[in-house]
């Protein structure tokens, strides 16, 4: 089978393509031919740390979806023919998160990814797509799908009436948008792009913000909500935004951390945090169990995923180039 290999010694790209045998699944296990993947900020973070031993020849990525292609002895629950996602975090089923699971998460230090024709998983660690949508939609689903419900819906109870900023326009941030809309909860988007921000006002988006021409968007959220704030915050930007969102968050209101996309920095202020009777919400993706109950919501509102671009197997490389440029609306995936 074809895949691709993290590899320091292939310059800048750090991605080589290799042919290796075709997995067979031992007892409890399932093969998937896998349709296609999609890329998160995640895969530009450990493509950078390819030179570190432990990464070479790992597979990446951790989202995709497939067929069920051939199932070990004791599998009962799936069938050959199903079509399947894979869950990022391989051995988080249900419950509480623990720090055990850590390294089960697909395409990261210890564990293979997706890129490749034919992966086995655990019966336990897959999820049958929502039957509305294709491979390609289900692909964009186990990252940043997951971590929108996990954080805003199982965790942050988000629901009508509710006031939802989300910061850009990537994956998360429009599944954000998406189940904002479907819940009836109001949206605020900021981006640096007009262009973006029609097409997210498209999605739901009532309140829009260019932050390019309006640095102080905190100051101009908190006049456009009459002083309220939001109730539901997607913090996706790490430093370059924690300390605004932290004056946008609304009384009793919920800031759910995922992102550091403008890089690790200083910790910033949290004492608005306890006048405001406010919390943080600590959120990495979720679990098996989180992802199915997403579907079911998904299926129950008809949402489709937002893809930005589909490349091809041999154009990985220009992929995650797209990616790291930032010019994406939703997210990019790779066919497989």
């Amino acid at each position: 089978m074809k895949a691709y290999h993290l590899n320091s010694h292939t310059g800048a790209g750090h991605l080589a393509r290799v042919d290796l045998s075709k997995p067979e699944p031992a007892s409890g296990q399932v093969r998937i031919r896998v349709e296609a993947v999609s890329l998160n900020y995640r895969d530009l973070l450990i493509l950078d740390r390819a030179d570190q031993n432990k990464l070479n020849g790992r597979v990446p990525l951790s989202d995709g979806a497939g067929i069920v292609d051939a199932i070990g002895a004791g599998v009962t629950q799936w069938q050959v023919g199903d079509r399947v996602a894979a869950s990022f975090f391989r051995d988080w089923v249900s419950g509480p998160f623990k720090a055990s699971y850590v390294p089960s998460s697909l395409g990261g230090n210890t564990m293979d990814g997706m890129l490749a024709e034919y992966v086995v998983l655990p019966a336990h660690a897959l999820v049958p797509v929502p039957p509305h949508l294709s491979s390609i939609e289900a692909a964009t689903l186990p990252c940043a799908g997951v971590t929108a419900f996990h954080g805003l819906i199982a965790r942050g109870g988000m629901g009508k009436g509710d006031t939802l900023l989300v910061q850009g326009t990537g994956g998360v941030a429009l599944f954000g948008l998406q189940f904002a809309a479907a819940l009836g909860a109001g949206a605020i988007v900021i981006s640096s792009s007009d262009e973006k921000l029609a097409r997210a006002k498209a999605l739901g988006g009532s309140i829009l913000i260019n932050y390019r021409d309006t640095p102080d968007w905190d100051v101009a959220l908190m006049k456009a909500t009459d002083g309220a704030g939001a109730s539901h915050i997607l913090e996706l930007g790490g430093p370059g935004t924690y300390d605004r969102s932290l004056r946008s968050v609304a009384s009793g209101g919920k800031i759910v951390q995922i992102g550091v996309l403008t890089g690790f920095g200083p910790k910033p202020d949290l004492a608005r945090l306890q006048w405001e009777n406010a919390d943080i919400i600590g959120v990495t993706v979720g679990s098996v169990e989180h992802f199915a109950a997403m579907n079911s919501f998904l299926t129950e509102h008809a949402i489709h995923p937002i893809v930005d671009r589909i490349y091809s197997f041999d154009e990985v490389p220009e992929a995650y180039a797209h990616l790291r440029s930032g010019s994406h609306f939703g997210k990019i995936v790779v066919t497989l």
